[in-house]
């Protein structure tokens, strides 16, 4: 097999080309979260209606991103980079001259579409452009992208929109998207087997994936609000999901020519790797919802300083992408995601122990240490899951990948939204059930209060009911704080509970199978040298 000709070119370059676009279209997912109030009131709806901004965008990336590697052996996975660039960029324009929320939620329904390939197509180009013994380094760039685009993404909303205008968040992309096709067009092109594929269309596996998948996100996204399956709405879009992912298995496991290769997740490592991506999407962007939150409701942090909270997190991946890179091109990738799930683990307990008289630092360090912990799952994890993939399947793969990642992130988002309610209210009713006349420490803080009241010229009723009021948030401040302790704490027995799963997967060390070659004879002295160093690791 011939190699690519991307080979030919400096493989940073490239790195630097697909990249930039896919950072733009992860970044996209959380920038406007925080902006959607002000888009609501500007274009003349409420917010409840202003929420599908971006429930339409999650809505269509989740239907686009498992077809990306049908696509890309179809017409080519240069022509899909451009095309999805090309569109991304034009809808981010369209998207910020919107004038009315129907127009903005259309034009995001196309944005999701064109951008939803970008994330499993710049993965499978950089793990072709580098060699197998260099995936480590691959993924380093490329989990740049998938971990600090969600944490920046609220910082980068709220900032833009508080100084410029929320449609300035799509218009940055512009020039982004610009550089990118410039330089996708240069440098990116298509190994061999890219784009020879001319079976029919599975038309049948189009409409139920979309149906599936579609339906899913809107019940995530929108479960919470509906008061979840006692909701019709939701019961409706439950049952149409379950329909239509049960019909999409059967349908992708009969068909000759699926669009979607289900037939990838055969592979042990490949599918105990996707299930662990899938449960480090739900704690990530669980996470990443629960402390703004925290610090705002509970801590009183305004709302780009609550972002900004999330930013030690994002300093501790990057100091520790290129050193996990590295280390796993010498080491195996399964001891390195063992010490990244005991490490992320422990962070979350440490969240746990907030409280509310938590300064920045007792954030701080926790964020920090967890951000370097997701280095050492991410990139160990996306190689080791990908190296007995044969290249030719690689966009397949990548596709089932990325799309169980984001699965999971809405998961986790949906759960810990739901977790927080319900728990509180939960608490609430236990700690309502103490304040009575009769127990000494709740009449002793009454009274306390009321005498407080009084003192500061207010009538001895109004005293009463101030005193009444101020004890009553009291409470619910008291039970919203021991949700978020029981939510931390939850995510980081998922943590540990992640570790057996690690066992099920092979040494990712090994050549790809496409890659082995015959041991010529003179090379046994070398073999003999290389025995103690593997002697170490996992079989």
């Amino acid at each position: 097999m011939s190699p690519s000709p991307s080979r030919h070119v400096n493989p940073w370059i490239i790195t630097a080309a697909v990249m930039l676009a896919t950072f733009m279209e992860i970044l996209d997912t959380t920038v406007v979260n925080v902006s959607v109030p002000h888009m609501a009131g500007n274009l003349g709806a409420t917010v409840e209606e202003g929420t599908w901004v971006v429930t339409s965008y999650l809505v269509s990336n989740a239907i686009i991103l498992p077809m990306s590697g049908w696509l890309a052996n179809r017409f080519g996975r240069r022509n899909m980079l451009l095309a999805c660039v090309t569109g991304f960029t034009i809808t981010s324009l369209l998207c910020g001259m919107s004038t009315t929320l129907d127009q903005l939620i259309f034009f995001r329904v196309l944005q999701g579409l064109t951008g939803g390939g970008l994330q499993p197509l710049a993965q499978a180009v950089l793990l072709e452009t580098f060699p197998p013994a260099k995936h480590g380094t691959a993924m380093a760039a490329f989990g740049l992208g998938i971990i600090l685009a969600p944490i920046l993404g609220p910082t980068l909303g709220g900032w833009i929109t508080d100084n410029y205008s929320w449609r300035w968040i799509f218009y940055l992309n512009l020039p982004v998207g610009i550089l990118s096709v410039i330089m996708m067009s240069a440098f990116v092109h298509d190994p061999p087997y890219i784009g020879r594929n001319r079976s029919s269309v599975d038309l049948w596996g189009i409409g139920f994936l979309a149906l599936g998948f579609g339906t899913l996100q809107i019940v995530l996204d929108t479960g919470q609000r509906n008061d979840w399956f006692g909701s019709t709405k939701i019961r409706v879009f439950t049952f149409l999901c379950v329909f239509g992912l049960l019909a999409m298995v059967i349908r992708e496991l009969t068909a000759k020519h699926p669009i979607v290769d289900l037939r990838v997740l055969k592979d042990l490592t490949f599918a105990t790797g996707t299930s662990l991506m899938t449960m480090l999407g739900f704690v990530l962007y669980g996470s990443l919802m629960l402390l703004p939150i925290f610090l705002q409701t509970l801590l009183g942090y305004p709302a780009l300083e609550s972002g900004l909270a999330l930013s030690p997190r994002g300093v501790g991946s990057l100091v520790m992408m290129p050193i996990v890179g590295v280390l796993t091109n010498r080491f195996d990738p399964r001891k390195l995601i063992a010490v990244g799930l005991a490490v992320g683990g422990w962070t979350m307990f440490a969240l746990s122990h907030v409280n509310l008289n938590s300064g920045y630092w007792d954030i701080f360090w926790p964020q920090t240490i967890q951000g370097a912990a997701m280095a050492f799952l991410f990139i160990p994890l996306m190689a080791a899951s990908m190296s007995a993939i044969p290249r030719e399947k690689m966009g397949n793969a990548t596709s089932i990948y990325n799309l169980m990642r984001n699965i999971g992130g809405s998961f986790g988002i949906a759960t810990m939204t739901t977790f927080l309610a319900r728990r509180s209210q939960l608490h609430q009713n236990q700690l309502v059930s103490h304040i009575t006349p009769y127990d000494h420490a709740a009449d002793t803080m009454f009274r306390g209060m009321q005498s407080w009241f009084m003192a500061h010229g207010v009538d001895r009723v109004d005293a009463m009911h101030k005193s009444m009021g101020a004890l009553y948030g009291m409470v619910q401040q008291q039970a919203m704080l021991l949700s978020f302790v029981e939510a931390f704490w939850v995510m980081g027995v998922m943590f540990l509970c992640m570790l057996p799963l690690v066992l099920m997967m092979r040494n990712a060390r090994h050549l790809h199978p496409h890659e082995k070659q015959p041991k010529p004879a003179d090379q046994k002295d070398r073999q003999h040298e290389t025995e103690p160093e593997l002697a170490g690791a996992f079989h």
